[in-house]
């Protein structure tokens, strides 16, 4: 059984799409359109959010860059963020959130970089880190890093859940 599978079976799966089902019907109340960039979660955000009916008024695109290669080749990340912070930072989130602004007609993007497991660890980014950001209109970008605990396909999940609250949560509070 794929990952996804595994770890999207029943509840939890049900979760992720009424999840995604909100973020769409908010971001088309404001007339706003979606952009993701994932690493770890391999698109797996893109697609909770396009199994939506009409998904295609408000989701843009979804760039999965998996490599530092592609982080740099498909969204603009410049090498020096890679060397200085690593893949897995929140200012290469951040700069993968706005490469998925500049090379979308997207108004928010949100980007995810994360240590899925079972291997890949380090003393100061233990497997389970995961970094994510979230970049408006106004080129502001908050970011944020959670520790996320089980194996891979929950880590995974778990990722995907915390990214749709996430704009759920900044979105949120714009005028309708």
């Amino acid at each position: 059984m794929n990952d996804a599978r595994a770890a999207g079976s029943g509840d939890e799966q049900q979760e992720l799409d009424l999840l995604a089902a909100e973020v769409g019907a908010q971001l088309a109340c404001h007339g706003l359109l979606l952009a993701t960039a994932e690493s770890c979660t391999g698109g797996w955000l893109a697609q909770c959010l396009t199994a939506i009916a009409g998904s295609s008024q408000w989701f843009e695109r979804g760039f999965v860059t998996y490599s530092n290669v592609a982080k740099q080749e498909m969204l603009g990340v410049e090498a020096e963020t890679l060397l200085a912070h690593g893949a897995v930072s929140e200012a290469t989130a951040c700069a993968m959130a706005r490469g998925a602004l500049k090379y979308s007609r997207a108004d928010w993007a949100l980007a995810i970089t994360g240590v899925a497991g079972p291997s890949g660890g380090l003393p100061e980014k233990p497997v389970g880190t995961v970094c994510f950001a979230w970049a408006g209109p106004e080129g502001r970008c908050e970011t944020e890093v959670r520790y996320l605990q089980g194996d891979r396909a929950t880590v995974r999940r778990q990722s995907v859940e915390h990214a749709l609250r996430g704009i759920l949560q900044r979105t949120g509070t714009l005028q309708a």
